[in-house]
């Protein structure tokens, strides 16, 4: 294709949609442009900075029909910080987008043709985050915290995060002031020197709990009484203050090893009645109002009697187990990291469950072995990661026929390509329901709720 606009042209374009970036798509001559800051339904002139083959991108020079949805973002660092991308959308229009876009999501790449439900959403979309993870680097004019801007390493110097918890604003904006003064240096990407890599802050909601993580970039800690006490200042209610060693030269966060410097080697939350012990490491949403939506869906879809065997593969550490064994007779959990599955069992012991089984290990080979064992389950729950199902588990689930899944899924693309493959062979959508977990950003969850086509009534 010949690109119908070159660099530094100006046209006039409609914007047909978003990207999962949160750009304007618009079309020229069925040439897409991707613009930063447009809104579906708006008509605007560009400025084209790039063009490619098959895209290009464009910056606006004007809005010449504002989109109705079009609201004023009440944070200064929008459009710097990649943390957000729809603040400039009214909230109900983020609901309407998150609604289509699944419902187009699943048409193009699944062919479902099921009902999608339009999104729950919350009733105050902001401050909602209880995990941030706050990367600390030294610059020629001193340490810098914040987040990264969209796509790249590079910090934007920040001072507040409207999206989470006040607890992290006062780490983020004031840490960095004080670290030189007890001589703690900020971490530098590049050289691979400096202590500070990353911050962690979580927080229980319903406990109010609070655990600061110090990620560094040595074992040794010798200013640690300094940071224990300086952490005590900014954020009085902190629990639990903990080292986690990151000597790596990675993009990963969080390192293998972890050491309780102050308080508690965890935090509590309760989520529907069920208490969590959160660790470090430990895997737990970070919208913990909208969790509980997210899992009583889960538990509506299950539609459990007592009478049921629930196999909850990618179980975690053990969150929508434990909402399914308040209703199930039998829940099994399967996860392949160890950790997880001991938080599981710890967690399930905190809250006296005693009908939950947890085992550590590959779902697509684990659950096999149990059926072959003569535990089946009548209905089978996955919560797979961002590139879904593995295929072998895909595999199991058609060969064993659990009578209903529950596929709980933060990736709508990912969640219409294993519908498709579970309903060509045997399965049958019902419905999807999805729930922003992420206001503000373009990600979305979804729940649905899938059933056997034909039962063996043998």
């Amino acid at each position: 294709m010949v690109a119908p606009v070159k660099k530094n042209d100006r046209k006039t374009v409609y914007i047909e949609d978003l990207t999962h970036d949160g750009n304007g798509v618009a079309k020229i001559d069925g040439y897409p442009l991707f613009i930063q800051g447009a809104l579906p339904e708006e008509t605007v002139e560009v400025h084209v900075l790039k063009t490619l083959k098959n895209y290009g991108f464009a910056k606006i020079v004007d809005i010449l029909k504002e989109s109705p949805d079009r609201v004023k973002a009440p944070c200064i660092y929008f459009g710097k910080c990649g943390g957000c991308q729809l603040q400039h959308l009214s909230y109900e229009g983020q609901l309407k987008w998150k609604e289509n876009m699944v419902r187009n999501v699943m048409k193009r790449i699944g062919k479902i043709d099921a009902p999608v439900l339009p999104v729950k959403g919350m009733q105050d979309p902001w401050n909602y985050r209880n995990k941030s993870q706050i990367p600390f680097s030294m610059t020629e004019t001193g340490p810098i915290a914040g987040f990264y801007k969209s796509k790249t390493h590079e910090i934007v110097d920040m001072e507040r995060c409207l999206i989470q918890v006040s607890e992290a604003d006062a780490m983020m904006a004031n840490l960095k002031k004080e670290l030189m003064e007890i001589g703690v240096q900020a971490y530098n990407e590049q050289s691979h020197q400096g202590m500070l890599r990353h911050v962690v802050v979580r927080k229980g909601r319903a406990t109010g709990e609070v655990m600061v993580v110090l990620v560094t970039n040595k074992h040794k800690f010798p200013q640690k009484e300094a940071a224990i006490e300086l952490i005590r200042k900014l954020v009085p209610n902190v629990t639990s203050i903990v080292q986690n060693i990151n000597i790596e030269k990675t993009n990963v966060i969080l390192g293998n090893e972890t050491v309780t410097l102050w308080g508690k080697n965890f935090i509590e939350d309760t989520i529907g009645g069920v208490r969590f012990e959160i660790s470090a490491r430990s895997f737990y949403q970070v919208n913990p109002v909208q969790t509980e939506v997210l899992y009583k869906q889960a538990l509506d879809y299950a539609q459990l009697t007592g009478d049921e065997i629930v196999i909850d593969a990618y179980c975690g550490i053990g969150t929508i187990s434990l909402f399914l064994a308040q209703k199930a007779k039998m829940v099994m959990g399967v996860e392949i990291v160890e950790q997880a599955i001991e938080d599981a069992k710890r967690n399930a012991e905190l809250n006296g469950f005693t009908n939950t089984y947890f085992e550590a290990g590959p779902a697509e080979e684990v659950i096999p072995r149990w059926y072959s064992e003569d535990k089946e389950a009548d209905v089978l729950v996955v919560d797979p990661p961002r590139k879904g199902c593995d295929e072998a588990l895909l595999t199991t689930i058609i060969e064993q026929k659990p009578k209903r899944v529950v596929y709980v899924s933060c990736n709508p693309a990912t969640l219409a390509r294993d519908l498709k493959i579970l309903e060509d062979d045997g399965y049958k959508t019902m419905e999807i329901q999805p729930v922003d977990m992420f206001p503000q950003t373009t990600h979305v969850e979804a729940v649905a709720l899938l059933e056997l086509k034909f039962v063996d009534k043998q």
